[in-house]
């Protein structure tokens, strides 16, 4: 997987910006990048810091951008578009606060075209890595909502699975009148269409598998009736995917399980793309696969935003900001 990223991006040269420049962990991801030369690393923070923490590191990075939002001579426009982004909603002092941190200035880094794509997370949570790309990069058109999605690979295997870290459920969202402006299956059924994109980005052919504790109809309840209801939406707004459910993850994964509930399904025995009904079991299933199933996990790759904009663990190491590196500006 890793090799066909690293020939797009000797194709396509980008830049990627990191908030967290002075990180021993990010230093040692853009010095090693610098050195394979197929991606320009960015790095935010005070110049001197930085350049003090890679020599105490022994991390190379001679002749790297490094951005201080207190020296930034854009910071003056940079400002107005934050305004204008915010519509009203911010003054120009608190606009200025805002971009002096590294998540705001990195995203609108982003925004203003110097930079990609960006990585953040390393000592930020989600949430402060999540709320300046929404508010500064915002959705994509025809997105409505922001979710992630995590590429699990073992030997020459790949799954994706989703959404394992933002939201937490889906409800139906009202309109100021209390109309439903879009349902919680419709919520779900975006995400589903977009792990799939995000797999084939991947090169994955997805076969998507809507998760539930019931398959076809075993089960009764409200979270069955999401689950089942979804399904139904991503075949209207994708009716080439290859999708089936609600459906338990055995069906999903054995042949055996998967043809005797769903003949002839090209999906039940055979997934590889799944999407759980809300945040804690995808996160719970993730980390199962992970930990006792040998995968190694990349993510959580952020969907739905304009630009490639995603968040590390705060317990991750070097290697995973490289690869993550590789992973975000790819998909550019």
């Amino acid at each position: 997987m890793f090799e066909n990223l690293v020939e797009i991006l000797k194709a396509n040269p980008r830049k990627i910006v990191y908030t967290e420049g002075p990180d021993a962990r990010i230093l040692s991801a853009a010095a090693r990048l610098k050195k394979e030369g197929f991606l320009t690393p960015v790095l935010v923070g005070n110049v001197e810091e930085v350049k003090a923490a890679a020599a105490k590191g022994g991390f190379d990075i001679e002749g790297l951008e490094i951005l201080d939002p207190a020296t930034y001579p854009g910071m003056d426009a940079m400002v107005e578009e934050m305004i204008a982004l915010r519509k009203g909603k911010i003054s120009p002092e608190d606009a200025r606060k805002s971009l002096s941190q590294g998540n705001y200035f990195g995203t609108m880094l982003v925004k203003m075209g110097v930079a990609d794509a960006l990585l953040g997370g390393a000592t930020y949570s989600t949430a402060d890595t999540v709320r300046p790309a929404l508010q500064l990069v915002k959705t994509k058109p025809g997105a409505n909502l922001v979710s992630s999605c995590f590429i699990l690979t073992r030997g020459d295997e790949m799954i994706c699975m989703g959404d394992c870290a933002i939201n937490i459920d889906y409800q139906d969202k009202l309109d100021k009148d209390g109309n439903v402006s879009q349902s919680a299956a419709a919520q779900l059924a975006e995400v589903a269409v977009e792990t799939a994109n995000t797999a084939k980005a991947f090169g994955m052919d997805p076969k998507v598998a809507m998760l539930s504790y019931s398959t076809k109809g075993s089960g009764k309840g409200a979270n069955v009736d999401l689950v089942r209801n979804a399904t139904a939406i991503v075949r209207e707004l994708a009716p080439e995917l290859p999708v089936d459910g609600e459906m338990q993850f055995d069906a999903a994964v054995s042949p055996t399980v998967g043809q005797l509930k769903f003949p002839g399904s090209p999906v039940a025995g055979y997934a590889n793309t799944f999407i759980f009904p809300e945040i804690q079991s995808g996160n719970i299933g993730y980390k199962i696969a992970q930990r006792l199933g040998g995968y190694a996990a990349f993510g959580p790759i952020l969907q739905g935003l304009n630009a490639p904009i995603n968040d590390l663990s705060r317990g991750c190491d070097a290697e995973e900001v490289y690869l993550m590196s590789i992973i975000t500006a790819a998909l550019v």
